[in-house]
């Protein structure tokens, strides 16, 4: 393979309050975590759902917009790439963990008291408004119903 591609996109909701600390440099980096929920039918045909959480980081002003308008619970659009963090703990032990590193975000819904559909991160439409990325789920007045229980996955 002549290369590589590194690109992660996620709509989740916080688990978490963003948790910022100031790197040496002075730049600003948000924590967070993001559980992204699967739903899918079992083998006898009961629907199951399962959450996945992923560990995250944003850096300089994404990060402090991120934090103002977004707390535990928000649903939040995420796109970034993977890290492998390595470190040695106290005990001489390795240890890693594997985050993503947001580039961009996309506001869905409300957050803190917001009216939602803004752009956190630049570049791309407005998911929120579109619902490309899972905004909301009532039809519009020229779109048919969906029933989600139908979709395959």
């Amino acid at each position: 393979m002549a290369g590589s591609y590194n690109r992660v996109i996620l709509l989740g909701n916080l688990t978490r309050d963003v948790e910022m600390r100031a790197l040496p440099s002075g730049m600003s980096v948000g924590s967070f975590g993001l559980a992204v929920n699967e739903r899918f039918k079992d083998r006898d045909g009961n629907w199951q759902e399962r959450a996945t959480f992923v560990d995250c980081e944003i850096f300089g002003n994404r990060a402090e917009a991120f934090a103002k308008y977004l707390n535990k619970g928000s649903p939040v659009f995420i796109e970034g790439k993977l890290r492998l963090d390595q470190w040695q703990d106290r005990e001489g032990n390795n240890r890693s963990k594997l985050k993503v590193v947001v580039d961009n975000f996309e506001f869905v819904g409300g957050g803190r008291g917001e009216s939602g559909g803004g752009s956190g991160g630049g570049g791309g439409g407005n998911y929120a408004r579109s619902g490309a990325a899972g905004g909301s789920s009532r039809p519009q007045a020229d779109e048919p119903a969906i029933d989600h229980d139908d979709i395959p996955f």
